[in-house]
């Protein structure tokens, strides 16, 4: 008879591992009801233009938004100075503004729902 060695392979960080020893495979999911989660069913896409002129101001665009929990694809392209941000429906476009108008007004550049 062959014996497998212990394999320990964590599936993430909000669900228990999944572990396989010598005699048993032993697999563990939790069901998690999380925006993120939920997401998979209904999804949203918001417009917003938003005066980036490099990189660096996408990435910050990027990095505020990646925090909200239910957003989950951002796309930014800095030549049309436009981002797309799909989200679940828990997520509303006002919070999303509210956060991109704060860095606004400490970067000085313009952001406003697309029409």
């Amino acid at each position: 008879m062959y014996r497998l060695p212990s394999i320990y392979l964590p599936v993430s960080h909000d669900h228990d591992p999944i572990t396989i020893d010598n005699h048993n495979i032993i697999i563990i999911i939790t069901v998690v009801a999380s925006s993120k989660k939920r997401s998979i069913f209904s999804m949203t896409e918001t417009r917003f233009d938003v005066g980036m002129t490099c990189d660096g101001c996408a990435n910050a665009v990027k990095r505020i938004l990646g925090k909200i929990d239910g957003v989950t694809n951002i796309d930014t392209n800095v030549e049309e100075k436009k981002v797309a941000v799909e989200h679940s429906d828990s997520v509303s476009k006002e919070v999303m503004l509210e956060k991109l108008l704060k860095w606004s007004q400490a970067s000085g550049k313009s952001v406003a729902l697309a029409a």
